[in-house]
């Protein structure tokens, strides 16, 4: 059978799905990590970026495959494989579960602790009340569908801007391009491997997993159009690493040894191109980041969970609407607990690097049954790729919770 040739304008116009996960994880945990990496380690934790880039193509791939063929989400096919084995399917829904609620509570405790932290730059308000006004506005957006789409919609030109103004301002400071080529080798200077963990969990995001997969499936329908998906997936997460790497970089060049405790010092790395508008500019970026992704963080809970437990994909089903609510609430609590906002940030994106491997082995398993795949399954290098993966993101997250101790 031949396969069906796409022109360009097809492929961007099939962009929808990675927009959306790359528009997750392009939030305050993004800036903040990459931040605080280029200040603390200079250019040398850059290969973090790298694999998170190639990390979340592979998986992210292999999502969009999945509920391409099966027309399934990843929760769906999970429990029909393992129908005949009561006891591990049980064991694996709580684990996945438990992975995935904890992740999102973290994750939404950063978003809203992103959102307060742009708001105090502006106003001099305590991050702790912004936190909890703005989860209350989110769960409030979040009953009013209408509203969403057209904020996310704003949203979106403001997370571009903030974007574009980044890889702009990594050229400006003309940074040493040796050096930054440098930083691919990988390398753990002292100290620095919650930052790794931070950089990779705030890339590769475990319920961002789980958002593609049905959203592909909503998508498309045919598994002739696996090409789309995959141009879709490496177009976008490729743009998201690109400005997660410039953000790294421009902070690396003009804050290398600098203290980051606040909004006002991350703006100092776009003061170059900026001046005094740089601190406004990146409090903006900051609150409208936040507050995408702190709509998109209780949706991907909300799809794992209903997945696992039967549950409809509307709002008229209760225990899906409790659930978005549930994980706001328990986010403003997070985040209304007086902790440093940065160090809160930066712990809401370890927390999902750390259970990162459960959704990883998850994806893998399914993803390479010819029973669930058929044809579609993944080949040799698609394992030994997604076997890779697994095994660095469990290497490094298994590190960063015995650096604890």
């Amino acid at each position: 059978m031949n396969e069906k040739k796409y022109t360009l304008k097809d492929k961007i116009m099939a962009m929808g799905p990675g927009l959306l996960i790359v528009g997750s994880f392009i939030g305050p945990g993004t800036v903040t990590s990459s931040t605080r990496a280029g200040a603390n380690y200079g250019y040398d934790l850059l290969w973090c970026v790298v694999f998170s880039v190639v990390a979340v193509i592979i998986m992210q791939g292999m999502s969009a495959r999945l509920g391409i063929v099966t027309q399934k989400g990843i929760p769906e096919n999970l429990l029909k494989e393992l129908k005949d084995r009561p006891f591990l399917k049980n064991f694996m829904v709580f684990l996945v579960a438990a992975a995935i609620l904890l992740g999102g509570v973290a994750y939404m405790s950063g978003d809203l602790t992103g959102t307060a932290l742009g708001l105090s730059a502006l106003t001099g308000i305590n991050t702790r009340w912004i936190a909890i006004v703005w989860g209350i506005c989110i769960l409030v957006l979040n009953a009013r569908d209408n509203a969403v789409k057209w904020l996310e919609k704003l949203l979106g030109v403001c997370v571009s801007v903030m974007a574009a103004v980044f890889l702009i301002t990594m050229f400006v400071v003309k940074p040493d391009w040796g050096a930054v080529f440098g930083g691919v080798i990988p390398s753990v200077p002292a100290g620095a491997i919650m930052t790794c963990v931070s950089l990779i969990g705030t890339t590769v995001v475990p319920y961002n997993l789980f958002i593609h997969a049905t959203s592909s499936s909503q998508t498309w329908k045919d598994p002739a159009e696996i090409p789309l998906a995959n141009f879709s997936t490496r177009a976008t997460m490729i743009i998201g690493g690109i400005i997660t790497g410039a953000i790294m970089v421009t902070s690396a060049t003009v804050m290398h040894g600098m203290e980051v405790n606040s909004a006002i010092d991350m703006a100092e790395q776009l003061k170059p191109l900026l001046g005094d508008a740089a601190v406004p500019f990146l409090a903006v970026g900051l609150m409208a980041a936040g507050i995408s992704s702190s709509i998109i963080t209780p949706l991907g809970v909300s799809y794992v969970f209903a997945g696992l437990f039967g549950w409809e994909l509307k709002k008229t089903d209760k225990r899906y609407f409790w659930t978005n609510t549930g994980i706001v609430i328990f986010g403003i609590i997070g985040a209304s607990t007086g902790f440093n906002p940065l160090a809160l940030i930066m712990a809401a994106q370890a927390v999902n690097g750390v259970f990162l491997p459960v959704s990883i082995f998850v994806l893998l398993f399914l993803a390479s049954k010819a029973s669930i795949m058929g044809e579609h399954k993944n080949g040799p290098v698609q394992v030994v790729l997604g076997v890779a993966v697994f095994a660095i993101s469990l290497i490094i997250g298994v590190s960063s919770v015995l650096s604890l101790f």
